[in-house]
């Protein structure tokens, strides 16, 4: 919306504007709008980017991928990661 239509709008403005024009919406705020401008400057869109979930490695998996290691320095990690059960 910050470009959109007849002219730019400042945040302040679109916030407005969105809530005008979705009254049955959640409000966004002006924080929300800068997010959304930023990503779309970075990307080129706003779809909703997927994170990478960080696996949850217990402390006996990281004994025995150590130990794995300490056996074999240069153990490629597919083969580490096929080998040790988690």
């Amino acid at each position: 919306m910050i470009g959109y239509g007849d002219r730019a709008r400042t945040q302040c403005e679109v916030v407005r504007l969105f809530r005008e024009t979705h009254p049955d919406l959640p409000p966004l705020n002006q924080g929300t709008i800068s997010k959304i401008e930023a990503q779309y400057r970075e990307m080129g869109h706003v779809r909703k980017v997927p994170r990478k979930r960080q696996a949850v490695v217990d402390d006996d998996t990281k004994l025995n991928l150590l130990l794995a290691l300490e056996e074999n320095p240069i153990t490629p990690a597919r083969q580490l990661d096929r080998d040790i059960p988690t």
